[in-house]
Order: structure tokens, then C-alpha cells, then sequence
């Protein structure tokens, strides 16, 4: 479970994925090229890992049984680009995507 804080208020909430969503905290993005050139913010594209903060329960089947997710909480994963929603949960951007946009788990 993660705290969200809301820019309108002081106040803090919890977060708990739902489903078969995941919360990720993606990885900085590298700042300098393998030439030792530094690129600027909007150069650099957005990195496609990142460490998971907390899973869902798990989608249900055409039954009703609930299938848990294969992704816990401090894995590495590697995601798709364009996938998620991005908010910001303890003052940092994270994402909120489904388990099927994460592509692999990275080992250590």
C-alpha cells in the first residue's frame, strides 16, 4: 500500500491497486550519453523500468475466482512504453498499470 498526496490539499490517502493493477516507481532516466554527452530533460527518453510499490488483489475469471497476480511488491520489472496512468504518490511520479503491460521481471 502507498500514500498519495493530493496538490490541493495537506491531506495524505492510502493507495491500494485494484485488480490486476500495479503501482511502479519508474527508474531515473540515464543523463549522459556513453560519449560523456549530458542531455537535457526533454532529450532524455523515459526509462522502461522500474520497481513495484504495490499489486492489486487480481482480475477475476468468467467463474468469479479471483486470479492473484504473478508481480509482488520490490521486484524490478521491465514495462511497456506507453503503458499506465502517471500520479504522484509521496511527493514522486510513479505509474499505475495493468500486470499485462509489464513485459518481464528483471533478475538480479
Amino acid at each position: 500500500m502507498a500514500t498519495v498526496t493530493k496538490r490541493r490539499r495537506a491531506s495524505t490517502v492510502k493507495l491500494q491497486p485494484l485488480g490486476d493493477r500495479v503501482l511502479v516507481e519508474r527508474e531515473e532516466a540515464e543523463h549522459q550519453t556513453s560519449g560523456g554527452i549530458v542531455l537535457p530533460d526533454k532529450a532524455q527518453k523515459k526509462s522502461k523500468q522500474g520497481t513495484v510499490l504495490a499489486v492489486g488483489n487480481g482480475k477475476l475469471d468468467k467463474e468469479g475466482k479471483r486470479i492473484p497476480l504473478t508481480v509482488k511488491s520490490g521486484q524490478r520489472v521491465l514495462f511497456a512504453g506507453y503503458s499506465g496512468e502517471e500520479i504522484e504518490v509521496d511527493g514522486k511520479e510513479v505509474l499505475l498499470i495493468r500486470e499485462d503491460d509489464i513485459l518481464a521481471v528483471l533478475l538480479k
